[in-house]
């Protein structure tokens, strides 16, 4: 009843029309601003803004020209194993020795390398092209390592040369030593076979793994160096871990792709 009244009143006092009228609070005025403010910045954001993104993906350290599957040239029984895994070799070296039908047969290294794997023991009987042993090509000790990225074909294409690399050492605590820093140095053109891996890394288990979920595109990666460090390379952590790397050491790389549009315009 008393809003009734009030309304009543306020119709039979026309000469009130011409007095100012509020709009709005100078609160709700301040809250517009903003909002404008904040879409204003948006809209610029999605006209020249870019969305960064990563991939992840197994890599492995290897030195740069990889390994090679030694194979036994004859058939027969192997009765001597002249070589040690670890051992670096130059080229020509005896590795086995194989007694054949028609004689004793040596297997020798085709390239100066290092034997990683050995695969045959005395007395075992081989067949010709058996795989008797993986031999990564290394001429020194202080050649550098490098880690290959096995990266899904369908993020190959956004992979920059030169983008910034994070490497997860399988044999080093993240937590207490960090990752390890490196960039891109080349990305291959064709996806890689199974057999083309097991051929570079000298370990057909490992052409399988990396092509379970379909053919990976390989991307080399160039390890960024540190004198100060013990391993001689750059880690997030100040010194990285106390002791040298190894060659064949499983890894999981995270590579910053190339920067994306966040909208996509299209245009009539």
């Amino acid at each position: 009843m008393q809003f009734r009244q009030q309304a009543l009143a306020k119709l039979q006092s026309p000469e009130e029309l011409d007095l100012p009228v509020r709009f709005a609070r100078p609160q709700g005025w301040l809250a517009l601003s903003v909002t404008v403010v904040v879409m204003a910045a948006a809209s610029v954001w999605a006209v020249t803004g870019s969305v960064a993104s990563t991939v992840s993906a197994p890599a492995v350290l290897t030195h740069g020209e990889g390994s090679y599957i030694l194979q036994s040239p004859a058939a027969g029984q192997v009765t001597a194993v002249l070589a040690k895994e670890g051992e670096r070799l130059p080229a020509g070296s005896p590795v086995l020795k194989v007694r054949t039908a028609e004689g004793d047969a040596v297997v020798r290294t085709v390239a100066a390398g290092r034997i990683t794997a050995l695969a045959a023991t005395i007395g075992q009987i081989i067949s010709t092209g058996a795989n008797v042993a993986a031999v990564e090509k290394v001429a020194g000790a202080d050649d550098p390592l490098y880690a290959t990225v096995y990266v899904p074909a369908e993020n190959a294409a956004s992979v920059p040369p030169g983008a910034a690399v994070d490497l997860t050492v399988q044999t080093v605590p993240t937590q207490q030593y960090g990752v390890l820093r490196g960039h891109v140095k080349s990305v291959d053109r064709a996806a890689q076979s199974a057999q083309a891996i097991a051929a570079f890394l000298g370990d057909s288990q490992l052409g399988e793994q990396f092509t379970a979920q379909g053919r990976p595109v390989a991307v080399l990666v160039r390890l960024d160096t540190d004198a100060a460090t013990r391993s001689g390379y750059r880690w997030s952590s100040a010194d990285g871990p106390p002791f040298r790397l190894a060659s064949m050491t499983m890894a999981t790389g995270s590579i910053r792709l190339a920067d994306q549009r966040p909208v996509d315009w299209l245009l009539p």
